[in-house]
């Protein structure tokens, strides 16, 4: 067994800054964006954006919620806003009536439409303008990596559908 370190090399700490950095830049030009075009938080949009990459434009809420890290009555409350303008439909699951499904509509694809084009440029324009493609596919198998390690350990909100599965 490997021992806890007690502090973070110089390297370690600033890779640690560094990343959080780009976030803290980036997070706001990207809300900004979403907000000014589609009206939408990043939650939001990433719900949308999952739902309308979904083969049939539908998924059970507690994936969605797995899929965007977020709690299962945070993503509920946010798919109620999306509801309430028209982008989206909640159903029960046909597959499970204790299963809420959601599904995307023609509305909630269009506002996808309009927000589509900001959003590459924007993200593209911060995070991928200053480094080559293959900076860009070390950075994706880097932070792949680092996700598949944190949701070895995922956070409470998806703590239990992980463990159901695990033992079913």
């Amino acid at each position: 067994m490997t021992d806890t370190p007690t502090a973070l090399t110089p390297t370690q700490l600033g890779a640690y800054f560094a990343f959080t950095e780009v976030g803290a830049l980036l997070r706001p030009a990207v809300e900004k964006q979403l907000r000014d075009v589609g009206g939408l938080s990043t939650v939001q949009f990433q719900l949308l954006a999952r739902l309308g990459d979904a083969p049939e434009g539908h998924l059970r809420m507690t994936d969605l919620a797995d899929g965007v890290v977020y709690s299962r009555s945070g993503l509920t409350y946010q798919a109620q806003l999306l509801e309430q303008r028209g982008l989206v439909t909640r159903s029960p699951s046909p597959d499970d009536e204790r299963s809420t499904v959601v599904a995307i509509t023609d509305a909630g694809r269009a506002v996808l439409a309009d927000v589509f084009p900001g959003h590459i440029a924007t993200v593209h324009g911060l995070l991928f303008a200053p480094i080559s493609d293959d900076d860009a596919s070390d950075l994706a198998r880097i932070l792949g990596r680092i996700s598949e390690h944190l949701r070895a350990n995922p956070p409470r909100s998806a703590s239990r559908r992980a463990a159901k599965a695990a033992t079913a």
